[in-house]
């Protein structure tokens, strides 16, 4: 079964996948305002990353509070089996939807 999804989406799924064990809220928000050139909204990021573990691409768990005064715990997340496969699906249509057009492609001035 394919899961459709939203360019957040897989683009959230993507920056879990490169942060690993650092895959909490802000380094996500971080990494993909970075990547994207915009900046994302904290409730749009961990509006995504909720959706997903809804539908069972990723998994979370609550770390310890940081060592420090009044520290909180942060949310880490990381792929499930579906979520890793989600990401190879979305590879391949990208890739499927690509081929031919490679080299083809010309830009027509204004």
């Amino acid at each position: 079964m394919t899961t459709s999804l939203g360019t957040l989406e897989l683009s959230a799924l993507l920056s879990v996948a490169r942060l690993g064990d650092d895959a909490y809220g802000l380094a996500v928000r971080q990494d993909l305002s970075e990547r994207a050139g915009r900046d994302y909204s904290v409730g749009a990021i961990y509006t995504t990353l909720q959706r997903l573990e809804d539908k069972g691409l990723l998994a979370s768990r609550a770390s310890e509070p940081l060592p420090v005064r009044g520290g909180r715990s942060r949310r880490h997340f990381r792929l499930t089996g579906a979520g890793s496969r989600a990401i190879r699906d979305a590879e391949r249509q990208t890739a499927s939807m690509w081929d031919g057009v490679g080299t083809r492609i010309r830009v027509r001035p204004a």
